[in-house]
């Protein structure tokens, strides 16, 4: 049983999973974040973020300072790893780790992942096959290398997550719209000044999927592969995932080649990896890669499928363990999740078609907004008005159930206030 230090964490569905992970693999762990109340919002006080041995406050914003400061706790809780669910804290992971001499990624592999356009340069310099792009950050240099690629193109930040600003581009007036989105976000979420430049890439047309791994001492071993269901064009919204991915034997080699050869190329070692990846005329092209377990609830699919908890598996390779990955039988042949999206804006007043859902034993999980919530256009996937998960004996049956009971959800919404 290690004790690790928890650095931030996302809010949604893996502030959960990934605490309860830490437990389920016989850990403990403590918690440092630069705001504790970015978590507790709304939620309720069992929280399981709340069930962390030590709560620390400082500025986790600024690595210079972060890692003498983890370096002066170590001496006093002796951490055996340390991690993170959220992108934007991975970096400062890997540099306490390397600090410290714990387990996980370097910090040189973490960074190259974490942004995209040097995942790009990586892993096209070792041959592992992606779109053609190109990367700038002045307006000028932009739309030039846009008129060498070709439209259509698809535009986005470098170190942003959940898809925001994603957007597919057909002409110049698009790419400037976008790239003044862009720029006029230059702080994220987190308050961290980001990167100013921007990826175009080639539009590759075809499905998408994930490829979802575990890497321990130089060896990665693939779980398994995720569809994914997009919409919001010309955003690139997730609105449904389904594991195991409905594809050939020889579909499925070709993306986990791919995915093991991105992880290669990056030098990724000792953590759990989320690699997406779109199948187009040519084949399997790499999206990005993502050290870390999938968001969205994929997590929860691969669990109700094989038995594999991989936020647990996360906590117990940030340990140092070598985690059991074998598939044990479960009854289930898939598991699906399907997210309403929002393509109005205004209040919702109501929703029906969902009242049932408790009642349907192949929903396993659910959730739809309240009456009187503000409800926007989405433009990503950090904004969904419900979900419902499914899970079905049948491989590849999940997911049209899923998206059948989403497709059948009623949404009334009121004009919103001025």
């Amino acid at each position: 049983m290690g004790h690790l230090l928890m650095v931030e964490s996302w809010v949604g569905s893996m502030s959960t999973l990934l605490p309860n992970g830490l437990r389920t693999a016989g850990h403990t762990f403590s918690f440092l974040t630069r705001d504790l109340g970015h978590y507790l919002r709304g939620k309720p006080a069992t929280h399981p973020l709340l069930g962390a041995d030590n709560i620390f406050t400082t500025e986790t914003n600024d690595a210079a300072a972060l890692v003498p400061y983890v370096r002066r706790l170590h001496e006093l809780f002796a951490f055996d790893g340390v991690l993170s669910s959220c992108d934007y804290y991975l970096p400062a992971v890997a540099a306490i780790a390397e600090d410290l001499g714990l387990p996980g990624p370097s910090r040189e592999a973490v960074d190259a992942a974490c942004r995209k356009d040097r995942t790009r340069a990586v892993c096209e310099a070792a041959g592992v096959p992606g779109p053609s792009f190109a990367v700038a950050q002045h307006w000028d240099e932009l739309s030039g290398a846009a008129r060498e690629l070709g439209y259509p193109l698809v535009v986005k930040p470098v170190d942003l997550c959940g898809g925001m600003f994603v957007r597919r581009v057909d002409d110049v007036v698009q790419l400037r719209r976008a790239f003044e989105a862009i720029a006029g976000f230059p702080v994220n979420a987190r308050g961290q000044l980001r990167a100013p430049q921007i990826l175009i890439e080639e539009c590759v047309h075809g499905p998408e999927y994930s490829v979802e791994t575990v890497t321990v001492r130089g060896q990665t071993t693939v779980v398994g592969v995720t569809d994914k269901q997009l919409s919001g064009a010309p955003a690139f919204i997730e609105a449904g995932h389904m594991f195991p991915a409905a594809v050939s034997a020889d579909e499925r080699a070709a993306l986990a080649d791919v995915a093991c050869a991105a992880i290669d190329a990056l030098g990724l070692d000792d953590t759990v990896a989320h690699t997406e990846i779109k199948c187009g005329a040519e084949g399997p092209r790499l999206i990005e890669v993502n050290p870390r377990p999938a968001g969205n609830r994929i997590t929860e699919l691969v669990r109700r499928v094989t038995g594999i908890d991989l936020a647990a598996v996360h906590a117990e390779v940030a340990a140092g363990g070598i985690p059991d990955v074998t598939p044990r039988p479960t009854d289930t042949g898939s598991a699906a999740i399907a997210f309403a999206v929002a393509d109005r804006e205004g209040v919702l007043a109501a929703t029906s078609g969902a009242g049932h859902w408790g009642d349907d034993s192949r929903i396993v999980e659910h959730a739809v907004a309240e009456p009187g919530t503000r409800v926007r256009i989405a433009t990503d996937n950090n904004t969904y008005l419900g979900h419902v998960m499914v899970v079905d004996r049948q491989p590849g049956a999940a997911g049209v159930v899923a998206h059948g009971l989403i497709d059948a959800l009623d949404v009334e919404l009121t004009q919103a206030p001025s």
